[in-house]
């Protein structure tokens, strides 16, 4: 089968990612994958088996995500965001995919509206009509009205055939950060979690007994980096190890202080890796990087991302505080003491256990997916 994923991530990668790790799942089973990405480049991310279609890309004006800019930081202009429409309907009229499945619209992205809305109604003017499925992850940034519940629940009761929830409804049900109504419910599909299969440890022993200090892919998390590199001058006898993303991550890395036993980096492919042999884990609480902390058992700190309102991150991280060997520090308290007193609390909790969690949600989407493309055909 063919398969088409929209997907624009604004901030950081972690769209992008989970994306990319549901599209690597399709092509494992054989199916031709095209994901098309409104984003910024991010090549850092693994696409093999994948054809990634780049967008002309926007990101966010930091956390205003209704502000649009370019590839050069400037505003979006109406024509520059006409081209990009006019780009992934092309696309996906060139692929005729047999799946569409568009990355967390309609219940966000609201400020592309009218360019998913056009991917939809090309999608379903082709001779024949993909299977479409919204595709969301286990905490989503609550509607700040009704009505933007109400609109969400509109588009996809009238145009969607399903909604891939990838979370556990034992540990994340989606009620937990959106409304759930009797005509939304019937068409909610758990898979587990999107992730990739557990990291093994690093061949080079990379990590190893170090404090791995991390705030994934995107240009966010300068308070964060600052405080682990006074915390670590606080607690000489460990190695830190702070990995800055972005686009700003040279000039980041360059300012921030380091004692003998910080090393200061770009984020690395291999971070997954370095968490099973890590002393402990230090980062903010995305998605992508939850469900690789879970899936190692590493002790972990999480600093949740709030900035600008955003309520995401401290949802899934007050679900996640209950386990062992995870403390919550919100941005607002974060300072040098404050973490490396997180840090004695999580290193001398038990092992948290691995398993009781279902990880295996890309295989169930291909599997949801799949089963219904067939069922139509």
């Amino acid at each position: 089968m063919k398969v088409m994923i929209a997907v624009t991530h604004l901030l950081g990668t972690g769209h992008l990612a989970r994306a990319l790790t549901l599209g690597r799942a399709f092509a494992a089973q054989g199916h031709v994958v095209q994901i098309a990405s409104g984003g910024l480049p991010a090549p850092q991310l693994d696409h093999a088996g994948i054809t990634l279609h780049q967008l002309p890309p926007l990101r966010s004006d930091g956390v205003n995500f209704t502000t649009l800019l370019d590839a050069t930081g400037a505003a979006a202009t109406p024509a520059y965001l006409a081209a990009r429409q006019q780009a992934l309907c092309a696309a996906l009229t060139g692929l005729a995919p047999d799946i569409l499945i568009t990355e967390l619209f309609p219940f966000g992205r609201r400020v592309l509206s009218a360019e998913f809305i056009a991917l939809l109604d090309t999608a379903q003017a082709l001779p024949r009509p993909p299977v479409l499925l919204s595709s969301i992850r286990d905490i989503l940034a609550p509607p700040s009205k009704p009505e933007r519940a109400q609109r969400t629940e509109e588009i996809v009761t009238r145009r969607y055939d399903a909604v891939l929830v990838h979370s556990d409804p034992q540990a994340a049900p989606l009620e937990r950060s959106w409304p759930v109504s009797k005509r939304l419910a019937p068409l909610l599909r758990y898979t587990g979690y999107v992730a990739p299969p557990a990291p093994v440890p690093h061949p080079g022993q990379v990590g190893a007994g170090e404090i791995l200090v991390s705030a994934g892919g995107g240009s966010v998390g300068r308070a964060l980096f600052e405080t682990a590199a006074a915390a670590a001058r606080q607690r000489p006898e460990t190695r830190w190890r702070i990995l800055v993303g972005g686009q700003y991550a040279a000039t980041t890395i360059q300012s921030l202080p380091r004692g003998d036993n910080t090393v200061i980096e770009p984020a690395r492919p291999d971070f997954r890796q370095m968490l099973p042999q890590a002393a402990a884990s230090v980062s903010m609480c995305g998605y992508n990087t939850a469900l690789d902390l879970l899936q190692a058992g590493t002790p972990a700190v999480f600093v949740p991302f709030d900035a600008g309102g955003e309520v995401e991150q401290g949802l899934r991280a007050g679900a996640l505080s209950a386990l062992p060997g995870i403390r919550v520090l919100p941005a607002a308290e974060l300072t040098p003491e404050a973490l490396n007193s997180a840090l004695a609390a999580v290193l001398a909790d038990p092992p948290r256990p691995t398993g009781g969690l279902k990880f295996d949600g890309a295989a169930q989407s291909v599997a949801i997916a799949c089963a219904m493309a067939q069922a139509r055909a």
